[in-house]
């Protein structure tokens, strides 16, 4: 899909661009699809799950070649960060389902060319839909698309820092019901507390990566911005984001910590419930031992054993028996061993 932005009445308006040509009324009003020449106001191209024949019309009308899935993929810093033709290539990674049982990171290409944003994306952000919502009911008549994109910039700082915030706050249950007092514990809570810290820690290791992406192209649109001499609040906007992204990547990288030592504290317990189980077995077989001793002497059948013509020799056995098994449990019992 190719959604064209334009400035009209005081706000965004959204074109859907078609390069087939089918369905379409042919007036390029505002709103509904558009067959032609890109339009001469738009601020703000948006491609989302472009295919192959959706490219190549962006191309034609730009001049400039688009980032395909599989090149937006590459990690070389050379390949996400660019200069080609006038345009700015910027491609950063971004968390999507964060609120999901399975969030992925999705790649996101920024282009700036002559005053206007190209965005690639294959995925549903909310930092979109907020930023849109907000210049769809308003704007400057002078917005370009730079500005635009110190928005986006904006947004998806603060989308990651919500998602951050949630996981602390999770995590922090997580801990209580780790080293809460709970006689109840088993082993299927354990295993549910570990499912809980592999998700939280593959979400915090995501929002790290994103957020190492972001900054990369903070720096790189703030060295390049050094030459053209921007605005005054576009380099201040630019400094707060890096100090940003520089506090939420190290207060990620806490969450990581703490995630490993929950995760060291969890498989902790379970070794020691594991070895409560393993004493028990060990108890018993000590208790048991004494018993089995007796009975062993008592079934050797010796022709000449005093106690095997007594009349109470059989149940004087059976108690022997008994205080020898209870025995040693009550001394475990007293020395606090059980």
């Amino acid at each position: 899909m190719i959604h064209a932005y334009c400035l009209r009445g005081g706000a965004l308006r959204r074109v859907d661009m078609s390069p087939a040509g089918k369905g379409a009324d042919g007036e390029g009003r505002v709103g509904e699809e558009r067959v032609g020449e890109m339009p001469a106001d738009a601020v703000w191209i948006d491609l989302v799950n472009p295919d192959p024949a959706e490219d190549r019309f962006v191309e034609g009308a730009l001049g400039i070649p688009i980032p395909t899935h599989e090149e937006m993929a590459e990690i070389e810093p050379s390949s996400r960060l660019r200069v080609e033709n006038e345009a700015q290539y910027m491609t950063g990674s971004l968390v999507l389902g964060s609120e999901g049982e399975r969030p992925t990171l999705s790649e996101v290409s920024f282009i700036l060319f002559r005053g206007r944003l190209l965005t690639v994306r294959y995925g549903e952000f909310k930092a979109f839909s907020l930023v849109l919502a907000q210049l769809e009911r308003g704007c400057a008549e002078s917005l370009r698309g730079d500005q635009i994109f110190m928005s986006l910039l904006d947004a998806i700082v603060d989308r990651t820092a919500d998602t951050i915030e949630r996981v602390a706050s999770d995590i922090d249950l997580i801990s209580r019901r780790i080293f809460e007092r709970d006689n109840g514990r088993d082993s299927q809570r354990y295993r549910a507390i570990l499912r809980q810290i592999g998700r939280k820690g593959d979400l915090a290791s995501k929002a790290r990566e994103s957020l190492v992406s972001m900054a990369r192209i903070v720096t790189f649109l703030a060295a390049e911005s050094e030459g053209r001499r921007p605005a005054k609040d576009q380099r201040m906007a630019l400094k707060s984001l890096q100090r940003d992204l520089s506090s939420l990547t190290n207060h990620v990288s806490y969450l990581g910590d703490k995630i490993t030592f929950l995760l060291d504290a969890t498989l902790g317990m379970v070794s020691i419930e594991q070895n409560n189980i393993i004493k028990i077995f060990a108890v018993l077989s000590v208790v048991f031992m004494p018993p089995t001793l007796i009975a062993s002497i008592y079934g050797m059948n010796f022709q000449y054993m005093p106690e095997l013509a007594d009349h109470w020799g059989y149940p004087l056995a059976l108690v022997a028996m008994l205080v020898a098994a209870i025995g040693p449990y009550l001394f475990f019992k007293w020395k606090r061993w059980l």
